[in-house]
């Protein structure tokens, strides 16, 4: 029989192990799957009226919600004030202003441009945050104490920022749909969604939920009512219903929308803008309850990926069709990295630094934060102006107080610096402009680019994706002519590359339609190995003789990992894993069991190299009847095929479930 480890670290560690009760024999290494019925789940779906998804992006965030009796039109929030030339979104920037009493003062627009108002003197004092949801992806050891970095240099914790963004988006929406249903609308009757990278691992996303529960969007009680959306994998669900004039084809095949091939870079993009921008009057997008026009062609079984390229990450996802609902099924692993349109900005300071300094732009940034913040708004409106073919040169405005103080920091002018920097593409032009040209530009899109095409080109050489029919391009970054034109010439050769209209609110409306039918992808794929660590029969010649423990004149093997699945496994939604644990003494009210994860799927100790401890999965077992007898069988069931890692238990003598917690977070 195999014995769960503790790890307490007394000699009489093993005196009364905790028991897992598997076959008599040894703990079962194909774990016992129970499929469970999903319409169970379709009676709660009926209690919330309106299902809102927040797009919470490292650049852009927004929301957009539909009303649960009509699933087919999908509202995305209301125009915001402010703005930014060469923009035209419905999302807002993903900034956060907070007083210098550390309370929340604004968000997005607002929040940039009163602390571009500040006097220096003052705003020096206030906390103002960008792009900061990217330190959830970069922080390896993640918890809820985590810091983030104001402009300022002021650190505030990760998790009240992320709960004053969510919490901010929550009364957003709640107040315009007040304002459409004439009375309050509760927070109780909203079934929220919020979107995060595919590639992310599972604190970050326990994080998010954590956040939303300060935010008062749910509770520990009432989790069901936020649901976590992957984001390719919204997209890939959004795109199924594309109908052909929601959509631009980057091949020589066929003309789209009329448009023949030559143009479709270029014009075809600028007109599918002009027309979206005609329609954009109309916040409503029907989605039309039929399976669009580009699934026609689809036949069961057949493969797509999809390539979500934000501000922050680029992930993707590789999508298998089942008809006749067109339910779908992951086919590998989400793959991606920190290959978001960030890349490019990272360049451009490179530039600068080469320039004017990496002295003097660390300054710069401490002290003149906001002309930092107004340098970057005025390089991204140029950055977006980039494009293959383009000739004239990019004019980047640099803020007075840039060559103000950079004059006073080095003594001579910002003139000169780029004389003497012989950085040759990039000249001084007299009204106070950096003047790129158009190749110096694209030449700080090609690292990142060249990463996202490199990526692609790992998991097309995957054998579960050959025969990719289509490659659909989605997200902030995709409206990029240069990434597009890298990727249609990288792969349009295997595959039909699509780009959908209003691009960068792909993934905000497929996580709309996640959250009113959250069962519609029936099959993912497990990132990672994950299981725990149990003692077993020591057995000669096959265990290591280091790993031998003899209790009681009993010879166990120490530190076995007992699988609950592998790294790449398939797994369906509602399938769960089982396994049975006993408390080492009848008087014992609380299990906790240690949960290792690893990137390799042929794992046999907890402590080979790559084995990481993950988290942990606490049995409480107060309140349940003690008078049973004593030797307690509490079964857990697991669920790793849903977008968050989920557990359940029972007390097997009276059926009671027992309140169970898996916590990647604080372990």
């Amino acid at each position: 029989m195999a014995v769960m480890q503790t790890d307490a670290v007394s000699t009489s560690t093993y005196s009364s192990p905790a028991k897992s009760l598997g076959d008599p024999g040894i703990t079962p290494l194909s774990p016992s799957h129970i499929v469970k019925d999903s319409d169970a789940e379709d009676a709660v779906e009926q209690l919330f009226l309106v299902v809102v998804a927040i797009d919470f992006g490292t650049t852009s965030s927004g929301y957009a919600y539909s009303f649960t009796k009509e699933p087919e039109c999908i509202h995305v929030m209301r125009r915001w004030e402010g703005g930014d030339p060469g923009v035209s979104n419905q999302k807002t920037p993903t900034t956060i202003l907070l007083t210098p009493e550390r309370k929340f003062h604004s968000f997005g627009y607002a929040a940039r441009d009163f602390y571009h108002d500040l006097d220096p003197s003052e705003s020096k004092h206030w906390l103002y945050f960008e792009k900061f949801k990217m330190k959830l992806h970069t922080t390896s050891n993640l918890t809820m104490e985590t810091d983030l970095t104001a402009a300022n240099g002021k650190k505030v914790k990760a998790l009240e920022i992320f709960a004053y963004a969510l919490q901010f988006f929550k009364e957003q929406a709640l107040k315009e749909l007040s304002d459409q249903a004439g009375s309050d609308f509760e927070n109780t009757e909203v079934r929220w969604v919020i979107t995060v990278p595919a590639i992310w691992k599972q604190p970050a996303k326990q994080f998010m939920r954590q956040a939303a529960y300060k935010a008062g969007m749910a509770s520990p009680e009432n989790p069901e009512q936020l649901i976590i959306a992957l984001e390719p994998e919204a997209a890939s669900i959004y795109c199924r219903k594309l109908r052909l004039h929601q959509m631009i084809e980057l091949s020589s095949r066929a003309p789209v929308n009329g448009y023949s091939p030559s143009d479709t870079i270029g014009t075809g993009f600028t007109q599918a803008k002009e027309h979206v921008r005609r329609n954009r009057q109309s916040r409503t997008f029907l989605v039309e309850n039929v399976i669009g026009e580009i699934w026609s062609e689809l036949e069961e079984g057949d493969r797509y990926i999809v390539v979500d390229s934000g501000g922050g990450t680029v992930d993707m996802t590789v999508h298998q069709i089942r008809l006749p609902e067109g339910h779908l099924k992951e086919l590998y692993k989400a793959t991606g990295g920190p290959y978001g349109s960030l890349g490019v900005d990272y360049e451009f300071e490179k530039l600068l630094c080469k320039i004017f300094g990496e002295d003097f732009i660390e300054q710069f940034k401490i002290k003149r934060p906001a002309a930092w913040v107004d340098l970057m708004i005025a390089f991204e409106s140029r950055k977006r102006a980039a494009a293959p073919d383009r000739t004239n040169p990019l004019n980047i405005t640099l803020p007075f107080s840039f060559i103000d103080y950079y004059k006073k920091f080095r003594g001579h002018s910002v003139e000169h610096a780029l004389r003497k920097s012989n950085v040759d593409f990039v000249k001084w032009s007299s009204q106070g402009m950096l003047r790129m040209s158009p190749d110096a530009m694209n030449a700080l899109f090609k690292p990142t680019i060249d990463q996202i095409v490199q990526h692609l080109s790992d998991v097309f050489d995957k054998p579960e994706v050959t025969n990719v029919k289509f490659l659909f391009l989605v997200g902030g970054f995709a409206e990029s002519p240069l990434l597009q034109q890298a990727v249609q010439s990288a792969f349009g050769s295997r595959c039909r590359v699509i780009i959908p209209q209003d691009v960068g609110l792909t993934i905000l409306k497929g996580a709309v339609l996640f959250g009113l039918d959250p069962a519609v992808i029936k099959v993912r794929r497990s990132p990672l190995t994950y299981g725990v660590g149990v003692l077993n029969r020591f057995v000669e010649g096959k265990h290591p003789p280091e790993k031998l423990l003899v209790k009681d004149g009993t010879r166990w093997c120490t530190d076995v990992f007992d699988k609950f699945i592998s790294a790449d496994q398939s797994v369906a939604l509602g399938e769960t894993v089982a396994r049975s644990y006993t408390p080492a003494k009848p008087s014992q009210l609380v299990i906790v069991i240690n949960i290792y994860s690893s990137e390799q799927d042929n794992v046999s100790f907890i402590t080979e190299s790559g084995v990481k401890k993950c988290g942990t999965l606490r049995l409480d077992l107060t309140g349940t009847d003690a008078s049973v007898p004593n030797r307690r069988e509490i079964k857990t069931l697991m669920q790793f095929g849903d977008t968050e890692i989920k557990a359940m238990a029972i007390d097997v003598a009276t059926s009671k479930s027992v309140k169970v917690g898996i916590d990647f977070l604080n372990y």
